[in-house]
C-alpha cells in the first residue's frame, strides 16, 4: 500500500491564470507532484528536489541510493516534496495539454516558458502546500538551474541549498548542444503535425545526440567497446544510441522536450537583475553546497566553480565520476557521504537529521 502511494502522483490544480516571463499567460495550470513523508509540526522538515530534464517527480525512483526508505532523505524523518515542471511530459500542464480556448491540444501553440516561469509554479505549489520554508533545496542539472533560480528569487526561505552539476547561466556550448537536438527533431516532418506522437523519429536522435554530453569518451571505450576486430556494423555503440533514443520515445514526447530544452537555454539568473555576480553576491543567508564532476563536458566543473566562487561562504566540492554528467545520478553513495556531511555540519535544527549535533 505504501508503495502504491508513492508510485501515484498527486495533482495541484492553480485556480487561476498562470502568467509567464514573456507577459503571456495558460489559462489553467495543473502541476504533478509527489510528496513523502509528513511536515512536522515547526514545517522545519521539507526537503524540496527540482528534477532534470526528462525526469518525474517521482524522486524515490529516479535517485535511489540517496532518497528512498533508509537512505539520507527518507519518509521517516522528512517531508519530502518534487514537483514534474511546466511543459513536462509527466503530467504539469505541456505541449499536450488540452487549451480550454480551443479544446485541442497545444503542440507547437503552447507558449514559450523559461526556468523562472517553473520556478514560480514551484512557488505556487509549496504556498498549496503550506510550505513556508525548505530545509534543503536539491536539484542536479536543469535541477540545479531550478534550484538557483529559486533562491536568487527569494520567495521562500532556504536553509540548504545543494547544486549539482548546473550553471549560474547556460553556456553557447549547451546551448549548441541543444539546437542541434531540437534541428534533428525539426527534420522529422511529424513535428509540425498535430499529432501526439509527431516529431518522435527526431526525439530518438535528439536522445542520442544529448546522451554524448551526459557521458564520456572514457565510458564508452569501456562499457561498449568491441571484442571482434573483425566486425565492420552492427558495433555495441550504434545499438546502445538505438536503444537509448527508442526508449526516451516511448516515455516522452517530442513537443515537451523541444520547449524543455528552450527553457534551458532560457536560464540566466541576471536578466532583469544585473551582473550574474552580483545575483549569486544576493543569496545570502543559505548554507550553500556546489558539486562539479570534472568529466562533466555539458556543465564543467568551472561552471560551478563560479557559482561557489561568488555565493557567500559556499562550498565546492569535485564529484569523480567515470560517468561524467550523469554521475550525479550514479555516485550516490559518495553524495550521501557528501551531503550528509555538509547538512551536519550546518546543523539546521532539522530533528532526526542524521543523528545531527545539537549544538
Amino acid at each position: 500500500m505504501e508503495e502504491d502511494r508513492r508510485m501515484s502522483a498527486k495533482t495541484f490544480e492553480y485556480a487561476g491564470e498562470f502568467t509567464l516571463e514573456n507577459g503571456k499567460t495558460l489559462p489553467q495550470l495543473q502541476i504533478a507532484y509527489h510528496s513523502y513523508g509528513e511536515m512536522n509540526a515547526d514545517k522545519s522538515n521539507v526537503i524540496w528536489v527540482c528534477h532534470a530534464l526528462t525526469a518525474n517527480s517521482d524522486v524515490f525512483d529516479w535517485w535511489p541510493g540517496l532518497f528512498g526508505e533508509g537512505e539520507l532523505f527518507n519518509d521517516k524523518d522528512y517531508f519530502i516534496v518534487c514537483a514534474n515542471v511546466l511543459g513536462s511530459h509527466y503530467g504539469t500542464t505541456n505541449p499536450l495539454s488540452v487549451n480550454p480556448e480551443t479544446n485541442t491540444p497545444y503542440y507547437l501553440d503552447f507558449p514559450a516558458f523559461t526556468i523562472r516561469d517553473i520556478v514560480a509554479a514551484h512557488q505556487l505549489l509549496a504556498d498549496h502546500l503550506g510550505v513556508t520554508s525548505i530545509n534543503t533545496l536539491i536539484g542536479g542539472s536543469l535541477g540545479g538551474q531550478q534550484s538557483l533560480e529559486w533562491a536568487a528569487a527569494n520567495t521562500i526561505k532556504i536553509h540548504n541549498l545543494i547544486a549539482i552539476g548546473t550553471n549560474a547561466f547556460f553556456s553557447p556550448w549547451g546551448i549548441a548542444f541543444n539546437e542541434s537536438q531540437r534541428l534533428a527533431i525539426a527534420a522529422d516532418a511529424s513535428f509540425q503535425e498535430k499529432r501526439a506522437d509527431g516529431g518522435q523519429n527526431g526525439l530518438k536522435a535528439a536522445r542520442s545526440m544529448a546522451l554524448l554530453s551526459y557521458r564520456t569518451y572514457n565510458a564508452y571505450g569501456t562499457t561498449q567497446v568491441e571484442s571482434d576486430p573483425e566486425k565492420t556494423d552492427a558495433y555495441k555503440a550504434s545499438s546502445y544510441q538505438s536503444y537509448q533514443g527508442d526508449k526516451l520515445v516511448k516515455r516522452f514526447n517530442a513537443f515537451s522536450y523541444w520547449y524543455l530544452t528552450k527553457a534551458m537555454d532560457s536560464h540566466h539568473l541576471g536578466r532583469g537583475r544585473g551582473q550574474v555576480e552580483q545575483v549569486l553576491a544576493n543569496i545570502k543567508g543559505i548554507n550553500t553546497l556546489v558539486v562539479g564532476i570534472p568529466s562533466d563536458v555539458l556543465f564543467p566543473p568551472q561552471e560551478q566553480e563560479f557559482i561557489a566562487q561568488h555565493i557567500p561562504n559556499a562550498e565546492y566540492y569535485e564529484l569523480h565520476s567515470f560517468f561524467g554528467h550523469d554521475g550525479f545520478l550514479i555516485e550516490t553513495k559518495t553524495l550521501t557521504g557528501v551531503i550528509g556531511d555538509f547538512l551536519e555540519r550546518h546543523n539546521t535544527s532539522t530533528e532526526n537529521q542524521l543523528n545531527l549535533i545539537k549544538q
